[in-house]
C-alpha cells in the first residue's frame, strides 16, 4: 500500500495539469540524474552562475540536482535548455522585520529548522532586527512541478539523501576563509598563575621600541620581566626580527601583549610555549604591574589595521579619502552599484568599477552577454568570459542598486532612523576564478590595487586570444634610448607596456622646510620619549614628477657590447606610441630598512588635463652611432664537470629564497631572484625583485636552458630536429598573439629565448622581417592550425590598427591629450593592510565608490591618489 501522498503544488505554467499520484512514480523518470554532493564537489546555493541572485532574491535560486550549479529564475532555463536537466532544488529566503515588542531576541526564527544558506545575509541587516524563514522544494521542468521539502516519507530514498545533502552542504566559497576566523581563543594555562619579576620596570605610554634592534613596531611586551622585543614577519604587514621569541628561548618567560593592541576592553596575548593566540583573564593585573593603565591605553588602528606606535593614526587621510563628515548624497541605477567587500577584497572592487567605466569593456562582456551566456561552457563558474560578463552587467544594469521606495522612506522619517538602503553585490564568484592559483590574492589578505591590475590584464590578455581585446586601450609601447657612456654610442628599444610608473622626488616638495622642521621634532620627541609631533604631509608638484620620469637613470650591470665588457651605462624612457587610456601610477610605496613595504605620506596636484605630446619617442637621431647588436658572453660555472642534472637544478640559497618569501613575495620569483644574482645574499636578490617584479612571468617557475639545448640557433635548424618538448606554452603563446603579434612569430620567438615571454618580446622587435616560409616550415609539424591563428590575428591588426606592421602588437596610438576620469586611492600606511576607494567621473558628476556605498562626491581628493586613469582628448 503507497504512503499517504503530500498534496503537490503546481507552478504558473501548469496548474491546470493532472496532478501526480505518486511522488515516486514521478520521479522515476528523474532518477538516473540525480546526484548526492560526493567530497569535493562544491555546491552553488547561494549565489546564480549568470547573476548575482541569491535565495534572498524575489525569484529564489535553483539548484540543479545534478550539477549543483545555481541559477536566478532568470537563467534555469536557459540551463535547462542546454543540459537538459529537469530537477532542481529552489531555494528561497524570506526575511522579514521583526513586529514592535516582538520576543525573540537575536537568534531568528527558522522554519522547519532548516538553513540552506549558509553564508552571512547577504543585506546589511540586523539580526536582532530581523528574522527569517527558509523555504525549499523540488521543481521539476519544464512543466513547474513543485515538490516541498522535506518530504521524507513519499519521496524515494535516494531522492531524500540527495535534497538533505544540498540543504546541509557549506557554502561554496567556505573553504576560502581564514579558518582561524573559527577557531575559539583559549585560556592560557600560564594565565592564572604568571610569576612576576619585582625589577622596578615602567612602561612609558608611547616611544617603545625592540631592546635589540630598536624596531619602533610590531613590539611585544614579556608579561614576567617588562622586556620589550620586536616579533616576526606577520601577514598584515608588520615585521620584525624574532627577538621576542629569542628572549622566550633564553628564559622560558611564556606570556607576551603585543602593545599597541591594549584597549579598555583587552589585548592581543601570544603564549610562546602554547605556540598560539591566547587570552589572559588577568591581563588587567599583569600590565598594571609595569605601570600600565588599561583603561588609559587606546588601541592605534585604522579600520582594524595597525599602525606604528610612534605616529599619530592617518586620521586627515582616511576623512579626506572617504570624504568623512559630509553628507553625502547616495546615488542609485546604472553604473551606481558598489561592489561589497568580502574581507580585504576593496583591491579589487576599485579595480572593476573603474574598468566596467570603459566603453571598451562595456561593450566586449556586457555588450556580448547573451552571446556569451548561450556559449558558455558547462561549468560557467570556471568561464571567465562568463563571469565578466555576469559582474559588468551587475554593476551597469542598475538591478542591484534601486532608490528605495517612497513608503520606506517616510516610514524610516516617522520612526526617526535611517537603514542602509546600498547593499552592491558579492562577488565571491568572480574573486575565487580570477585569483584562482596566485598565492596572494587567493588569500584573505590586503594586496596592492596597481598588482592586481597588472594581474588582471594578463587574465584578459591571456583569455582574449583571437577575439576582440579590451586591455588595447591601455597598451602603449615605450621606447629605452640605452647609451654606453665610455663610447657615447647608443641602443634604441621597445616593449610593451599598459601603465607609466612615476616617480615621487621628495627633494621637490614645495614644503621642504616644514619637512625639515617636522623631521627634527620627530627625532627630537623619539630621544626624549616624547609624543611625537603632527606629521606633515609633501606636497609635490606634478610637473617634478614627470621630470623626474623623463630623467637619465643608470643601468646596473650594464654590458657594453662596443667595448665586450661591462661599463656604466644611462637609460631614458619615452612613449612611442600613446594609448587610449594612460593609467598613472604614484610610486608612494618604498621599503624601509626592515623592508617592510611603508607608504609615503604625500600630495601632489594631479592636473584634470595632461598634455604628454613632448615625450614622444624620436628614434635614432643624426650624429647617433648605434651599438653592436652582440649579446655578453655565457659565464658558465668554474666546475662544468657536473651532470645535466646537476646543472637543470642548480644550487641555490634556500634560506635566502625562505627569508624573502616571509616577505610575502611569491616563492618561484624569490627562487629566481637569488639564482639571477648568483647566491649573493637577500639584500642583492631583494633589488632584483625590486627590478622585475612588474614583469608579467615575475612569479613564474625559474625555467633553465639546458646545456644540450643549441639554443637560438635551433630555430634555424632542419625540419624536426627541434625536440618535441621545446614547444613554448600555449600559455605563453595565447599572451603574445593578444598583443597583436602573429602566432607563427610568437612561437619562433618564445623557442629563440627558451620561452622567456620578456626576451620574445625583445627578440621579436629585433627580427621583424624573418621569412615566412621558414617559419611555416620550421612549424609544419608541431603546428598543423597556425594558419587559422595567424589569419585571425591578421585580421585583428587590420581592424584595430592598420597603420601599423602586422609584426607588432596592436596599439591604438594618437595624441598624447588626455582628460582624468577616474583614480583610486589607498588609506594606511602600507599596501598589506589599510583601504581603497574609488573616485569616477560619470555624467559630468564625480562619483565615491567606497565598497558597497555609491554617492556624490563634493569634494575629490585628487591629491592623494594612488592611481590615476584618464582618457585620450578627441583631436578636435
Amino acid at each position: 500500500i503507497a504512503a499517504p501522498v503530500a498534496p503537490l503544488h503546481c507552478g504558473a505554467r501548469s496548474r491546470n495539469a493532472k496532478m501526480a499520484t505518486d511522488l515516486g512514480e514521478l520521479l522515476v523518470p528523474y532518477m538516473p540524474t540525480i546526484r548526492v554532493p560526493r567530497t569535493g564537489d562544491r555546491v552553488y546555493k547561494s549565489e546564480c552562475a549568470f547573476s548575482f541572485d541569491s535565495p534572498e532574491s524575489e525569484g529564489g535560486l535553483y539548484v540543479c540536482m545534478n550539477t549543483f550549479l545555481g541559477f536566478g529564475r532568470e537563467h534555469v532555463e536557459r540551463h535547462y535548455r542546454k543540459t537538459g536537466q529537469s530537477v532542481y532544488m529552489h531555494l528561497k529566503r524570506h526575511i522579514k522585520e521583526k513586529a514592535t515588542g516582538a520576543a525573540g531576541g537575536a537568534i531568528p526564527r527558522r522554519r522547519n529548522g532548516k538553513v540552506f544558506l549558509d553564508l552571512e545575509l547577504n543585506r546589511d541587516f540586523n539580526g536582532e532586527d530581523y528574522e527569517y524563514e527558509d523555504e525549499a522544494k523540488l521543481v521539476i521542468f519544464p512543466d513547474h512541478f513543485e515538490i516541498p521539502l522535506p518530504n521524507i516519507e513519499e519521496l524515494p530514498a535516494l531522492v531524500t539523501i540527495a535534497c538533505d545533502a544540498v540543504l546541509n552542504a557549506p557554502s561554496a566559497y567556505k573553504k576560502q576563509e581564514p579558518e582561524s576566523w573559527e577557531e575559539e581563543i583559549q585560556v592560557s594555562r600560564h594565565a592564572r598563575s604568571l610569576r612576576q619579576l619585582d625589577n622596578g620596570v615602567r612602561i612609558l605610554p608611547s616611544g617603545w621600541k625592540c631592546q635589540k634592534c630598536e624596531m619602533r613596531e610590531n613590539l611585544w611586551l614579556n608579561l614576567t620581566d617588562g622586556a620589550v622585543f620586536c616579533g616576526k614577519w606577520f601577514f598584515d604587514g608588520s615585521g620584525g626580527n624574532g627577538h621576542a621569541l629569542d628572549h622566550y628561548k633564553e628564559t622560558n618567560y611564556p606570556l607576551a601583549v603585543k602593545l599597541d593592541t591594549i584597549t579598555p576592553d583587552g589585548a592581543d596575548v601570544y603564549s610562546f610555549e602554547e605556540e598560539e593566540a591566547v587570552l589572559d583573564p588577568h591581563i588587567s593585573d599583569h600590565l598594571s604591574h609595569f605601570g600600565i593603565d588599561m583603561l588609559q591605553m587606546q588601541k592605534r588602528t585604522e579600520n582594524g589595521h595597525h599602525t606604528d606606535n610612534n605616529a599619530r593614526p592617518r586620521v586627515s587621510e582616511w576623512e579626506v579619502i572617504q570624504e568623512s563628515g559630509m553628507k553625502l548624497k547616495a546615488v542609485f541605477g546604472s553604473g551606481y552599484t558598489g561592489v561589497k567587500n568580502l574581507g580585504n577584497s576593496c583591491y579589487m572592487g576599485t579595480v572593476m568599477q573603474v574598468l566596467f567605466s570603459i566603453p571598451d569593456f562595456q561593450r566586449m562582456y556586457v555588450g556580448n552577454l547573451q552571446r556569451i551566456f548561450d556559449y558558455s561552457p558547462l561549468d560557467p563558474t570556471q568561464d571567465f568570459a562568463t563571469q565578466m560578463a555576469k559582474l559588468g552587467h551587475g554593476l551597469l544594469s542598475g538591478q542591484y542598486s534601486k532608490p528605495p521606495m517612497k513608503s520606506e522612506l517616510i516610514e524610516q522619517v516617522m520612526k526617526e532612523e535611517y537603514k542602509q538602503q546600498q547593499n552592491g553585490i558579492s562577488p565571491r564568484m568572480f574573486k575565487a576564478l580570477v585569483s584562482r592559483g596566485h598565492p596572494e590574492f587567493s588569500s584573505n589578505r590586503q594586496q596592492d590595487a596597481h598588482e592586481f591590475f597588472q594581474h588582471f590584464i594578463n587574465l584578459v590578455e591571456r583569455n582574449s586570444a583571437g577575439s576582440e581585446n579590451p586591455s588595447d586601450v591601455f597598451r602603449f609601447l615605450v621606447e629605452e634610448r640605452v647609451q654606453c657612456c665610455q663610447t657615447r654610442r647608443v641602443r634604441y628599444t621597445q616593449r610593451v607596456d599598459y601603465c607609466i610608473q612615476l616617480p615621487a622626488p621628495i627633494e621637490a616638495a614645495t614644503n621642504r622646510e616644514e619637512l625639515l622642521a617636522y623631521e627634527a621634532k620627530r627625532k627630537d620627541a623619539e630621544e626624549n620619549m616624547r609624543a611625537p609631533p603632527e606629521p606633515v604631509r609633501a606636497r609635490i608638484p606634478f610637473t617634478a614628477c614627470l621630470q623626474a620620469f623623463t630623467e637619465p637613470e643608470n643601468v646596473p650591470d650594464f654590458w657594453s657590447s662596443a667595448l665586450q665588457a661591462k661599463s656604466a651605462g644611462v637609460k631614458t624612457s619615452r612613449f612611442a606610441s600613446f594609448p587610449e587610456y594612460l593609467v598613472v601610477q604614484i610610486k608612494k610605496f618604498t621599503f624601509g630598512v626592515d623592508w617592510v613595504p611603508k607608504k609615503l605620506d604625500l600630495a601632489i596636484d594631479v592636473p584634470d588635463f595632461l598634455d604628454l605630446n613632448r615625450l614622444r619617442a624620436t628614434g635614432l637621431q643624426a650624429g647617433e652611432e648605434e651599438l653592436p647588436d652582440l649579446m655578453p658572453p655565457i659565464v658558465l660555472p668554474e666546475d662544468t664537470r657536473g651532470t645535466l642534472l646537476s646543472q637543470l637544478s642548480p644550487e641555490i640559497d634556500e634560506a635566502a629564497v625562505l627569508q624573502l618569501a616571509e616577505m610575502g613575495f611569491p616563492l618561484e620569483a624569490c627562487r629566481k631572484a637569488v639564482y639571477y644574482t648568483g647566491n649573493m645574499g637577500p639584500e642583492m636578490a631583494f633589488n632584483w625583485i625590486i627590478a622585475h617584479m612588474e614583469e608579467p612571468d615575475f612569479a613564474e617557475p625559474l625555467a633553465l636552458p639546458s646545456m644540450m639545448d643549441p639554443g637560438p640557433s635551433s630555430s634555424d635548424s632542419p625540419m624536426g630536429a627541434t625536440p618535441l618538448d621545446n614547444s613554448p606554452p600555449e600559455e605563453s603563446i595565447a599572451i603574445l598573439t593578444s598583443m597583436g603579434f602573429p602566432r607563427i612569430h610568437s612561437i619562433r620567438a618564445l623557442k629563440a629565448t627558451n620561452n622567456n615571454l620578456e626576451r620574445a618580446l625583445d627578440w621579436i622587435f629585433t627580427h621583424p622581417e624573418e621569412e615566412e616560409s621558414d617559419t611555416l616550415s620550421d612549424m609544419a609539424d608541431t603546428e598543423p592550425n597556425d594558419h587559422a591563428f595567424s589569419n585571425a590575428n591578421s585580421h585583428s591588426d587590420s581592424t584595430l590598427s592598420p597603420d601599423r606592421d602586422t609584426s607588432g602588437p596592436r596599439v591604438k596610438d594618437g595624441p598624447g591629450r588626455y582628460e582624468l576620469f577616474a583614480f583610486i586611492s589607498h588609506m594606511g600606511a602600507s599596501t598589506m593592510s589599510g583601504h581603497y576607494v574609488c573616485h569616477i567621473k560619470k555624467e559630468g558628476r564625480w562619483v565615491i565608490y567606497n565598497d558597497h556605498k555609491v554617492c556624490l562626491s563634493e569634494r575629490p581628493p585628487k591629491d592623494l591618489g594612488y592611481i590615476y586613469f584618464y582618457h585620450r582628448l578627441s583631436s578636435s
